[in-house]
């Protein structure tokens, strides 16, 4: 395999714009030390009592679900507003909480193949929550991705590709213009579900660990309404400041009636505006 195309660029200086521009027309960002080190601490000394389980193509790549039960600051990240702040700015919509797991990819670890996590009919994988129109993942690094530590890999803009070659059910062992992206611990990655993307091998000497947070706007939601809901006792039991992303999964704001021509059609919306990449 070729070496890649290494993206090492200081992502501290992107304006809201320049971030903006990245993640819709590129499919993944990095928010650079989001955690601070203390709480970087707190969340390696919590993850480190979970028990995880192989993923069946290496005992290296170790996985935990369901990890918005744990509490601690491991619930918390939920709310972690430096980048649900964000999140709230670039969907200008309320933010379902979807997904929360854990994973490690220790050294060994074969890599994991290109896919998509956005498959607009659903699949065995990744249920019916993957057919929403618009999922964002929040990979928070919990360990410092290197070329030889499992970084991320993507294939920028394969999210707007109309070819087949982009059918969202396809997996690659590598393509020729993926890239290698590198990050600090602490840093946040985010990342649209449509686009090619997975991690290359862990040939280091640590283990990977990262925690990942998938969101979703509430008017996009999935084909069909089969989404397993929360339990009402489970989500009370959350902190108040969390219990607010546990919207209904399956919430749809949808009109499948809307006229031609509705009462009182707005005359503004900065959130399609074509200079939006500017400020």
């Amino acid at each position: 395999m070729p070496t890649p195309q290494i993206d090492r660029r200081d992502w501290s200086t992107l304006s809201r714009g320049e971030q903006l521009r990245q993640l819709e027309m590129e499919g993944y960002l990095i928010l650079p030390n989001v955690l601070s080190p203390a709480l970087l601490a707190q969340l390696r000394k919590e993850t480190a009592a979970v028990r995880t389980n192989p993923m069946d193509y290496s005992v290296h790549q170790r996985t935990c679900g369901h990890m918005q039960w744990q509490g601690g600051a491991i619930t918390q990240l939920i709310d972690h507003q430096p980048v649900t702040g964000f999140l709230q700015e670039v969907l200008g919509d309320d933010l379902v909480f979807m997904t929360y797991a854990y994973a490690i990819s220790e050294p060994g670890h074969p890599g994991i193949s290109l896919h998509t996590d956005g498959q607009p009919y659903g699949s065995a994988i990744f249920g019916y929550e993957g057919s929403c129109p618009i999922i964002i993942r929040v990979l928070y690094y919990l360990d410092e991705l290197t070329p030889e530590v499992s970084p991320f890999r993507v294939v920028p803009r394969s999210h707007l590709s109309l070819h087949a070659d982009g059918n969202p059910y396809k997996r690659y062992a590598a393509h020729p213009q993926e890239v290698m992206v590198p990050a600090p611990a602490g840093s946040a990655l985010l990342l649209n579900h449509k686009v090619f993307h997975g991690n290359f091998p862990n040939v280091g000497t640590y283990a990977r660990r990262m925690l990942a947070i998938a969101y979703r706007p509430a008017w996009a939601g999935p084909i069909v309404a089969e989404v397993a809901p929360w339990d009402e006792t489970d989500v009370a039991g959350l902190p108040a400041n969390i219990r607010p992303y546990f919207i209904d999964r399956n919430i749809r704001r949808a009109d499948f009636d809307v006229a031609n021509k509705p009462a009182n059609m707005a005359r503004q919306a900065p959130g399609i505006n074509p200079d939006r990449w500017e400020s």
